[in-house]
């Protein structure tokens, strides 16, 4: 799997004009929506249209009429689902209307529209499926941030990166990104809170051709709050357990088989203390308890082990039912 981090300098796109549909989801952007869909660029290199659609979120003021004032096609929740349901919804949106690249970008003004033909880069000229904004990757376009969601971003990007088989990306949070039709109908997506962790995990397991291209990002909202970073012990508790769970179903083996050698490796240094200890003395006592305990994470850590392979085989399984899904909606979409 190719990764670069800037557009390679091939001097042509790499196939004729395509179709761009801009997705922007949002909730309550009223201050920042208009001028977002009004900024996007309406001519570029190597693009045969440009559709903009905003997915308005279950939004209580003005974003849907002003987004719709500006230009661009709206399409509601008549409540509030989270940022993966919206940027979902998008996505649906978007294949129905044919378009053969679509980016998603947010309507709260920290993203440039300016800024989409340069995203656009590496799928245009360099044959790339899917590309990310790093706000990271380059010094001279570092945002400024609190230091704890700095933090809280490199850690991320550790944690994604060795859990994506050995990528290399520099910022995993963005949610301004670039996708070809054939990649999103690859994608299979489950959380309605958040969708940017996720996806990474999701394409690097498929083998998608991913970029990165630096951008520069404000690093804090012009108006409002972020509904998904505001608060970084929710943004934890939510975004965490949607890693795991998509560990779980994409990686089962290194998983279940995680936990099994972590639980018998306690079976085996509680026996070995035992052992030692009867070694020593010649009596199991007063660790005839420990011993118990030794022997149950032993047969548990077994047993676990046993789940991590059958876990593997449904895995190899399901990645035939992903292939059939996709072929299904590549001629459903057509």
């Amino acid at each position: 799997m190719t990764r670069t981090k800037t557009p390679l300098p091939i001097p042509a796109p790499v196939s004729t004009a395509r179709s761009l549909t801009i997705i922007i989801p949002a909730l309550n952007e009223e201050a920042t929506i208009a001028d977002v869909v009004q900024r996007v660029p309406r001519e570029i290199e190597g693009i045969a249209g440009i559709e903009i659609i905003v997915i308005d979120d279950g939004s209580t003021d003005r974003t849907a009429e002003l987004a719709r004032q500006a230009g661009a096609e709206v399409v509601s929740h008549t409540v509030n689902r989270g940022v993966g349901a919206a940027f979902a919804t998008g996505v649906r949106t978007a294949l129905e209307h044919e378009a053969e690249i679509v980016v998603n970008m947010d309507g709260d003004g920290q993203f440039d529209p300016a800024d989409i033909p340069k995203l656009l880069e590496p799928i245009l000229f360099a044959g790339a499926d899917f590309v990310s904004c790093t706000r990271f990757a380059n010094p001279e376009f570092m945002p400024e941030m609190p230091a704890i969601k700095k933090w809280g971003n490199a850690v991320m990007t550790r944690l994604i990166n060795r859990l994506a088989w050995g990528s290399n990306f520099t910022d995993v949070s963005c949610g301004f990104r670039a996708y070809t039709r054939d990649t999103l109908l690859r994608l299979n997506l489950m959380a309605d809170y958040t969708y940017t962790q996720e996806t990474f995990l999701n394409l690097a397991a498929q083998r998608i051709n991913m970029a990165e291209v630096p951008l520069q990002i404000l690093g804090t909202r012009p108006h409002g709050k972020s509904r998904v970073a505001g608060s970084i012990t929710k943004y934890v508790l939510h975004t965490v357990p949607i890693i795991f769970r998509t560990l779980r179903d994409l990686r089962p083996l290194l998983f279940f088989g995680g936990i099994a050698l972590a639980v018998l490796a306690i079976g085996l240094a509680l026996g070995g203390f035992v052992f030692w200890h009867w070694f020593e003395t010649g009596y199991t006592t007063p660790y005839r308890s420990v011993l118990m305990g030794s022997a149950v994470c032993i047969v548990l850590g077994f047993l676990l082990g046993v789940l991590a392979l059958i876990a593997d085989m449904m895995k190899r399984q399901s990645h035939l039912l992903e292939e059939l899904l996709y072929l299904g909606r590549k001629r459903g979409m057509k």
